[in-house]
Formats: C-alpha cells, structure tokens, sequence
C-alpha cells in the first residue's frame, strides 16, 4: 500500500482557492457532520420510512436491518436528503454533495490529495479558474458514475471527483514532476521514495479505481467518480495546453506591414528581423517547416524573440520546434532552452522543471547540462516546501 505525502517541485505562490475549498470542506464537517453524527435520527423524519426501505435492500436480514435501525444518526438522515441520488437527481444536491464527507478518514484522505495536488494546478489556472474547473469537473465525475447507476438511491457525497479532475489537469501538465510516497505493509515494511508523478496517478487511476470498477461494482466507494473526473480534468488540461499554443503562437503572426508575403524564415532570421521570421515560420505547414529552419536556428530565433521582449513567442516557437523536429535539431538543447524561457521569463517554475528534467535525460553537452543543473537548484530554491530528498 502507498500514501503520497508531498510533490516536487512546487510554486512559491500561496495556493488561495486550494486553501479555502479544504478549509470550507473542514468547516462543514465540523460544524455538519460532527454534531449531526453524534444525534439519533428522529423517527418522525419522513425520510426515515425511505432510507429504511433503502437500508432493507443493502442488508441480508432482517436482525441485520433492526440493527442497522438504531443506529441511524441524523446526519445519515441529512446524507441522504442532501448527497446526491441518480435515482432522484437534484442540481444543489450535485454541488453540495461535494463537500459532505462519509467520516473524518474519508475526508483527511480528500484533502490530502488535494493539498498536495491542487497548489501546481491552482498556479497554472489561477484561482478562480481553479475553483470554476474544480467545481465543473466535479459535477462531470459524479455525472459519469450516475450513468452507470440510474436508478441508485444510494447518496454520492465526498470530494473525491472534483480531486480526480484536480487529478487529471495534473497528470497532463506535470508529467516529470515527483512524488514523495509512504510504502507500508504493517507493521513489517515502512519506507519513504520518491517516484514519478505519473506513476503514481496512473495506479491510481488503474489499480485503486478502474479495476475495481470494472470487476465490483457500485461497493461502497465512487469509483466511476474518480475515473470521470480524472477523465474530464485531463481532457480539459489538454485542450487548454493546445489553446495556450496556439495563442503564443498569434503573436508574431501579424507581419510587420513591410515584410513581403511569403518570405522564408532563414533570410528573415539571418537579416534580424526576428518577429518577420518567427510569423513566418508558424505560418509553414509541418513538414515546409520542418525544412525551413535547422535545430540551431530554430534555437537562434528563439533567442532572438525573447530578447525582443517576446518570451511567449519564443516559448511557442521552441515547442513547435521540438515537436517537428528539425534537421539537425538537439532535443536535449531546446528543453533547456524552453525551460530557461519558462523560468527566467515567464516565472512558471513547475513547467520549466518539465522541460529541464527532459533535457536532463537526453545526453545534454557539458555546458547545457551545467546549465540544467543551475536551474533546476534555483527551482528547489524557489519552492515554498521543501521536503528534503529521499531515495528514489
């Protein structure tokens, strides 16, 4: 068994939204679910007479079914009124049900996840796009499980689906990231490693949700949920990775008005008109582009926009670069190169540790591998944790 307990690296700005949800999350269970947990459910209730006819169905026996009678609290009660049932689907259940928590290990285990993965997406999405993504890829997640469970009236309540959308926008955006882990088999083995972000989500996903899934059924625990809302948190990161891109890219499409119509990138960079070069370059096809420049002066022109004051068109052009690439191009040098942009530049540590980290694995030269080096300690400075290292 496993318990991740932090990652690596992560940004120094204070992660607002993440926060707030795990402190509203805390409070409702505080002030929600501890007092109504402790009160016996008022047999008066008119939804007493229904949750019994539910509890009737989820037992084997009728002894079973008295002993599960006595001990109704009125939060059971309010769980079920409030969480969310696909049998009987209700908006503000949906919302509310996300942050109603089935006792305190279920949520310490919510919000764990999401402090340590929430901070690196929050930093990206901003913290109102945090919470709007938060909340819109809960609803998908608990939207995927109740298609496979129409006319369940058992009530869906916790945060994990929302944390799986967390999940997935991370799972797309910090692919070279670490992830400290607790590996224990009590009482005989307790260690703490470092291992891939990837890994460690992809088990998630696979082992703790989607097997179980496929092969258990409803059970106790949502797991639908967390593989909708890994799905959608994903799906969404992707598009708008393509959509950051693209929009880097539309900087220097505009030609300056002197620059003639289709020109050809080399002479342009050769000339200095850098901004003329870079619009011409994006505006190739892949496989003209691909040709137009050489590795080095894809590296050059980059080098050239970000000295102009246009880091983002530098950023999109080495991505481009990389993903075609060209002839005689050094993978190894153009991540540094887009990692040193996203450092220096554009203050985005955690996607500059991506392409750094790449760099590192691809046989750099000596003198980029020193560079990478630096960085990636300037990175770990920067860090508002810093957990110390552990074996990997």
């Amino acid at each position: 068994m496993f318990l991740p307990l932090s990652d690596s690296p992560n940004p120094r700005s204070v992660p607002v939204a993440t926060i707030v949800i795990v402190a509203l999350n805390i409070g409702i269970f505080l002030l929600v679910n501890l007092p109504l947990g402790l009160q016996p459910a008022d047999p008066a209730d008119p939804a007493m007479a229904e949750y019994l006819e539910l509890l009737a169905e989820l037992v084997s026996s009728p002894a079973e079914l008295r002993q599960a009678s006595l001990q109704v609290s009125a939060y059971d009660l309010f769980v079920f009124k409030h969480g969310f049932r696909p049998a009987a689907p209700s908006l503000a259940d949906l919302l509310l049900s996300m942050f109603l928590h089935g006792g305190f290990l279920h949520l310490a285990g919510n919000m764990l996840f999401l402090w340590i993965y929430g901070n690196n997406v929050e930093h990206r999405l901003g913290p109102f796009g945090f919470v709007a993504w938060y909340l819109l890829t809960g609803v998908a997640a608990t939207t995927f499980h109740a298609l496979f469970f129409l006319r369940s009236d058992v009530p869906l309540v916790g945060a994990s689906g929302a944390i799986s959308g967390v999940l997935g926008f991370y799972f797309v955006w910090f692919p070279r990231n670490t992830v400290r882990v607790l590996l224990f088999l009590p009482p005989f083995f307790w260690n703490v490693v470092e291992i891939g972000a990837r890994i460690v989500l992809g088990l998630y996903l696979v082992i703790d949700n989607l097997l179980p899934f496929l092969f258990a059924g409803a059970g106790g625990v949502a797991h639908g949920a967390h593989i909708g809302g890994f799905i959608a948190g994903a799906a969404v990161a992707w598009v708008m990775g393509r959509t950051t891109d693209r929009r880097r890219a539309t900087e220097v499409r505009a030609r300056p008005a002197a620059a003639p119509a289709g020109g050809e990138p080399r002479s342009a960079l050769r000339g200095g008109r850098f901004t003329e070069a870079a619009s011409e370059y994006f505006d190739l096809p892949a496989a003209a582009a691909r040709q137009a420049l050489t590795g080095d002066e894809a590296a050059a022109l980059a080098t050239g926009l970000r000295r102009a004051g246009s880091p983002s068109a530098a950023l999109a052009l080495v991505q481009r670069a990389i993903q075609l690439a060209p002839r005689g191009a050094d993978p190894a040098e153009l991540h540094a190169l887009a990692g040193m942009i996203l450092l220096e530049d554009l203050d985005d540590p955690s996607a500059a540790y991506q392409h750094l980290v790449a760099a590192a694995r691809l046989a750099p030269s000596a003198g980029t591998a020193a560079v990478i080096r630096s960085a990636l300690a300037e990175i770990e400075r920067r860090q508002r944790f810093h957990p110390g290292r552990v074996r990997r």
